[in-house]
């Protein structure tokens, strides 16, 4: 097994460092999914397809994102008990989300399938890439199980220290779908049919070796899921409710500015889309910090050193700041070539061109929020940055994007995001500041009910 980190110890700039490459480089080969979806659809399907995939990525966001806000509180709570040293709490934990997350993921995947039609009427989906958006979205609700799986096994692992080997797993389905892409869409001519079914083809086998190699060569303590014990569930609700609705907040936030982007047409969907796969690449580093922070603050705070916390806050912020600016920098730079790997439609490239330039350079403040609340997540602060969400998207970001899109037209959208941005992370530096996320306990109730268990038993064997 690859070296888990301890974060109790040791010299944390270095720490998130190297704790941090491995998991940049596995969000960027899951980013590649799509983009690598995007490049073939696009180039051999054409604009109205190229649209179509761009319309379902946030819908199944959506729906696959109560599923990951709850997987982010399996970070916090397994961080928090490796970090206390608590082993039987570890083994205890896992198995309640285990079955929790598998019940959830199946539930939502039927959801989705069935209501596809309502939902992307409601998105105002335009008529002639309806269709082509009900088959690539229906499918892909079909493998929604295999993406849980895999990105499960790789939460875990990075909570007990270890973001080294989910590359693997990630790494083996990239491959897999650059291959699966081409033969299914051109040879097979099965179209965006093809696509989708490249896609979860390929994460159905990443899962399937992600078990394999947990059970066989890991040391993740996985037990044969059973019926957790009632305070894993309740603790998993306390923490996984909010946590999944924070996704969900952001997900649907998503979705809503899509629906004010496809009231601009055709050519300003899959240009926003293809742009959408660029920009996600410069939230990467942001996205990347925001998880390790989660592990190496939670490790701390479980076991109770408060001022390594603080400096871990300190140093995912500087670490932010710098890598975001200069990523923002290659990508205004090089905007209109990375749009023209997509589509080599004009206007589409025109609005994508301009959309990346204007939005490229507001990022950075986008970064200081995942730092921060991956921060406060750890230390189980689910409903106020579920609040905060709530604040960024829906008070903000969604309102600022209608405004401005109806002020400056299709190129209003790139500046309502970007001064949601900006505002968004005032919020967060205040409840960081000012907020009382330092008070909670996690596992402070069960180990009063452990230790009058204990003093109870004492009683009675005197």
């Amino acid at each position: 097994m690859n070296k888990s980190y301890d974060f109790t110890q040791g010299n944390i700039t270095k720490q998130m460092v190297y704790f941090s490459l491995p998991i940049f480089l596995t969000n960027l080969l899951q980013t590649s999914y799509q983009f690598i979806d995007s490049i073939w659809v696009g180039n051999l399907l054409g604009s109205n397809a190229l649209g179509a995939i761009s319309i379902a990525a946030p819908v199944i966001f959506t729906v696959l994102s109560f599923i990951i806000g709850v997987n982010s509180a399996t970070l916090t709570v397994l961080s928090q008990r490796k970090g206390a040293s608590d082993k039987e709490g570890l083994v205890e934990s896992l198995n309640a989300f285990v079955v929790a997350l598998t019940i959830l993921s199946v539930a939502f995947g039927i959801i989705g399938f069935l209501f596809t039609d309502p939902i992307l009427k409601f998105l105002g989906t335009p008529d002639e890439i309806f269709e082509s958006t009900k088959v690539y979205l229906r499918i892909n609700f079909l493998g929604i199980l295999f993406l849980f799986g895999y990105n499960f096994i790789g939460t875990v692992l990075r909570a007990l220290g270890d973001s080294k080997t989910p590359i693997r797993f990630v790494l083996f389905a990239v491959i897999l779908n650059t291959a699966l892409d081409p033969l299914f869409i051109a040879y097979f001519n099965w179209g965006i049919e093809g696509a989708a079914y490249a896609t979860i083809i390929s994460q159905g086998s990443a899962f399937l070796y992600g078990v394999v190699y947990s059970i066989w060569k890991s040391k993740i303590p996985f037990t044969v899921p059973h019926l957790p014990d009632m305070k894993e569930l309740k603790r998993i609700s306390k923490l996984g409710i909010p946590a999944g609705l924070q996704m969900m907040t952001v997900s649907a936030g998503v979705t809503a500015i899509m629906g004010i982007v496809a009231s601009f047409g055709t050519q300003v969907v899959a240009g926003f889309g293809a742009a959408q796969r660029l920009d996600r690449i410069i939230m990467l580093p942001a996205f990347t910090l925001g998880a390790a922070v989660n592990s190496m603050a939670g490790q701390n705070i479980g076991s109770g050193k408060w001022q390594r916390v603080s400096a871990i806050s300190k140093n995912g912020i500087i670490l932010i700041l710098a890598v975001s600016f200069t990523i923002s920098a290659i990508i205004f730079l090089s905007a209109e070539s990375m749009i023209r790997l997509f589509i080599d439609d004009p206007k589409t490239i025109a609005f994508g061109e301009n959309y990346l330039k204007t939005v490229a350079f507001f990022y950075p403040f986008l970064g200081i929020n995942f730092v921060l609340n991956g921060v406060v997540k750890a230390a189980g602060a689910m409903v106020q940055v579920l609040i905060l969400n709530i604040i960024s998207f829906w008070v903000l970001r969604v309102p600022l994007t209608y405004v401005f899109s109806n002020w400056l037209g299709a190129k209003g959208i790139a500046y309502g995001i970007g001064v949601s941005f900006i505002i968004s992370s005032v919020f967060a530096i205040g409840y960081y500041r000012y907020g009382k996320w330092r008070d909670i306990e996690l596992f402070d109730q069960q180990k009063e009910e452990d230790s009058s268990q204990y003093e109870s038993s004492t009683h009675r064997k005197a």
